[in-house]
């Protein structure tokens, strides 16, 4: 009876000790890192706001505008890789503090665009300041959560996505109207505000973010010996099932098919979020109310997309979870393409929009489940910026069909075959399920 007390108090005091790691984990970063991706996101896609008055003001049509919002990602594509290496070997409070400096610099002189060129080169060197932030931030988390808690913890980090458009859209929408103040455009105000918070809070980062748990005085002794020995366990799974080296994860056919996968899904996320605002603004709104407007969509992807990957920790369950938020939106952006109804079309791009973000954060247990180190640093890089490179391809396709047809509606049409392909390779594709939870209790 007493080993039968001793065995269950034993349980009892692991359990406790986990609980209270998570939670002094999560209290630490999570709001942090939610934060600092809210700026980041809000300075990468504000433009789809400067856009109502500036594209007129420099005589933008809609392909050069395309080509703006798109060549940011040529620069990410580029140099993200390597930037997620150096995340690896520097640390993460001190490289992640240096790309949100550099970005938040860059996005303010958007201001002082005055044409094509300027346009295309500010947004192009946006792309490679900020590369190696997410998938940084990705890597950074695979450091201090276990497999079993990282959709859920992953969503969190990524709400970040959805309410800076729900709470930006509307600021974005407001800060327009500063039109002639000391001399600047609207969007020029948009841009300037919206950078310089970047830049502050990428001072705070270099002292805040700890690289690793061992250097965690913030926790125990206890809680940091726990977390070792179940991350230790988990990357002894891993490599139990085979130890890939960076080159042979960056060649695996199962990152390349993730990277696919990914195309698919950044394709509609940024075709959306490009053009909603001007799809709204054309149901002849003002710039405010269009704001208020274009943040619905993204406040019921917020909410879906914690119970989301709540349920897929829960179920233990992957596949599923990504492809089918995947075909939703498929379905949904096809359908959206002979409407005309404006209260119709926004509720059809909602469900659009709680398909794109429920697929967002459990995405990335997918290739975390099977890789560690230095080749999980290089593949969630290459899988995020190939996939990314569709934030180019989305945008720049509903530019071309609308300079080509006058139409945006036809452009998602076209657009809706992204995530339709991905979903169906997610499901083709499978996940490593045992291997993912195979230290988990």
């Amino acid at each position: 009876m007493s080993q039968i007390t001793t065995l269950a108090s034993a349980a009892s005091a692991k359990s406790e000790i986990e609980t209270s790691t998570i939670r002094a984990i999560s209290a630490r970063l999570i709001p942090f890192l939610m934060l600092a991706y809210f700026f980041s996101y809000l300075d990468r896609v504000n433009l789809s706001f400067a856009a109502l008055t500036m594209n007129a003001e420099l005589k933008f049509s809609p392909l050069v505008f395309a080509w703006g919002a798109g060549i940011f990602f040529i620069g990410y594509f580029i140099f993200e890789v390597p930037s997620n290496l150096a995340l690896e070997k520097f640390g993460a409070s001190r490289w992640i503090a240096r790309i949100m400096v550099t970005w938040g610099i860059i996005s303010a002189l958007m201001a002082t665009v005055s044409g094509e060129w300027s346009f295309l080169v500010l947004r192009f060197l946006l792309g490679v300041a900020e590369a190696g932030f997410f998938p940084g931030i990705i890597l950074y988390l695979t450091y201090w959560y276990p497999a079993e808690y990282r959709a859920r913890f992953m969503a969190a980090f990524a709400v970040a996505v959805p309410v800076s458009t729900v709470i930006g859209a509307p600021i974005s929408g407001l800060l327009l109207g500063l039109d002639g103040v000391m001399g600047l455009r609207g969007w020029q105000w948009l841009f300037i505000i919206e950078g310089i918070p970047s830049v502050l809070l990428g001072i705070v980062t270099w002292f805040y973010l700890t690289d690793r748990p061992e250097k965690a005085n913030w926790l125990t002794s206890e809680q940091k010996a726990w977390l070792k020995a179940r991350l230790d366990a988990e990357a002894a799974a891993k490599q139990a099932v085979r130890h890939f080296t960076l080159g042979e994860a960056l060649s695996s056919p199962k990152v390349i098919t993730l990277s696919l996968i990914y195309f698919g899904f950044v394709g509609a996320l940024y075709g959306m979020q490009f053009w909603l605002p001007q799809i709204v603004k054309a149901f002849g709104l003002t710039n405010a109310q269009t704001g208020f407007v274009t943040a619905i969509p993204y406040l019921f992807g917020t909410i879906a997309m914690v119970l989301w990957a709540r349920h897929s920790d829960a179920t233990r369950e992957r596949v599923a979870h990504v492809g089918g938020p995947l075909l939703l939106t498929a379905l949904a952006l096809g359908v959206s393409s002979y409407l005309t109804d404006p209260i119709i079309t926004m509720v059809v791009l909602t469900v659009a929009a709680i398909g794109i973000f429920c697929t967002f954060a459990v995405f990335w247990t997918l290739p975390t489940a099977w890789l560690s180190g230095t080749a999980a640093a290089g593949a969630i890089a290459l899988i995020n910026s190939i996939g990314n490179l569709a934030g180019f391809g989305g945008p720049y396709l509903i530019g071309w069909v609308k300079d080509a047809t006058g139409n945006t509606s036809t452009g998602l049409l076209v657009l809706s075959l992204l995530p339709l392909a991905a979903g169906l390779l997610v499901f083709l594709g499978g996940h490593e399920t045992k291997t993912e939870f195979a230290s988990a209790k």
